[in-house]
C-alpha cells in the first residue's frame, strides 16, 4: 500500500493552483467522523416524532442494505417516505440544529486544515456525498465549501415532501458520473483533481480521478487502494473508533435502535 506523503497539506500547496484542480471531499467517515443520519434518526426518537414502525422499519432496510439484500436507493427512499409531508424548511432548520449540537465535534480537524489547503491553492472545493442536503449542506458551510454534490427529498410546489428521492441517486457510479459532469460544466480536470473517501462504493471515483486519496480506508477500499497503489491518508480524531463501529454494525439502523432503547 503506497503511503500518502509524509505532510499531505504540504503535498496540496506543491501542487498547481487554480480552479481547474478539483478537491473533492466524501462526507461519513471521511470529513466526519461516524454517519452523519442516525443524529437526526436519534432526534426523531427523543422526541417521539418516531413511531415503532418507522423505526424498525429503517432497521430492517439498514440490515437488509448491509447484507446486500437492499439497494442503496431502497433504503434512502425508504427513509425519505418517513419524512413525507414535512417542508424542507423545517428539516433544514433541524439538520442546522443537530450539525451545532453533534455534529461539529466529529468534524476531523486534519481533514479540515486539508479541505483549507485546497482553498489556499484556489482549488475547485466540492463535497460530493451520498448523504441528503440536510445533512451535507452544514458541513458544507461550517468548512466554507460552495459546491456540493449529494442527495436531495423530491418536493412539491410548497416545499413539502413527497416521500421520494430526486433521481438518480447519488450513489456509486452515478456518484462518478455526477462529478464528472460537474467537472465538464465547471472546466475542471478530473485527471489532475484529487478524491478523499473511505468506502469501496466510491471505488469508480477513486479509479476516475488523477490524485485518489483513501482516507482510513475500509477494508474493500484498502485492498483496491493496495492492488493500484493508490496513496492511504491515516488520521486520526473525534470518536474514530465509536463511528467505525456504528458502520460495521448497519449504521443507521443500530443508531435507531439504541435512541429507542433509551425512550
Amino acid at each position: 500500500m503506497t503511503a500518502v506523503p509524509s505532510d499531505p497539506i504540504a503535498d496540496v500547496a506543491r501542487t498547481e493552483s487554480g480552479a481547474r484542480i478539483g478537491a473533492f471531499f466524501d462526507l461519513d467517515g471521511t470529513l466526519v467522523s461516524g454517519f452523519t443520519a442516525t443524529s437526526h434518526a436519534g432526534d426523531r426518537i427523543r422526541r417521539r416524532q418516531a413511531r415503532a414502525g418507522e423505526v424498525f422499519g429503517v432497521v430492517e432496510a439498514a440490515v437488509r442494505y448491509r447484507l446486500g439484500r437492499m439497494q442503496f436507493e431502497r433504503l434512502l427512499v425508504r427513509a425519505a417516505g418517513y419524512l413525507r409531508g414535512e417542508t424542507i424548511t423545517e428539516l433544514n432548520a433541524v439538520g442546522a440544529r443537530l450539525f451545532a449540537d453533534h455534529i461539529t465535534s466529529r468534524i476531523y480537524p486534519h481533514m479540515h486544515e486539508i479541505v483549507r489547503a485546497h482553498q489556499q491553492r484556489g482549488h475547485t472545493v466540492v463535497l460530493c456525498s451520498s448523504a441528503l442536503t440536510i445533512h451535507a449542506e452544514p458541513v458544507a458551510r461550517f468548512l466554507g465549501i460552495a459546491q456540493v454534490l449529494c442527495n436531495r427529498f423530491e418536493l412539491d410546489e410548497r416545499g413539502v415532501l413527497t416521500g421520494d428521492i430526486v433521481k438518480p441517486v447519488v450513489w456509486g457510479a452515478q456518484k462518478a458520473a455526477t462529478v464528472q459532469d460537474f467537472c465538464t460544466a465547471n472546466e475542471v480536470d478530473l485527471t489532475q483533481s484529487f478524491f478523499y473517501a473511505d468506502g469501496d462504493e466510491d471505488a469508480a471515483l477513486m479509479a476516475l480521478v488523477g490524485r485518489p486519496r483513501p482516507v482510513n480506508p475500509r477494508p474493500r477500499l484498502a485492498a483496491l487502494a493496495a492492488e493500484h497503489g493508490w496513496p492511504v491518508l491515516r488520521i486520526s480524531g473525534p470518536d474514530r473508533t465509536g463511528g467505525r463501529s456504528l458502520r460495521r454494525a448497519a449504521g443507521f439502523g443500530v443508531a435507531v435502535l439504541r435512541a429507542f432503547s433509551t425512550r
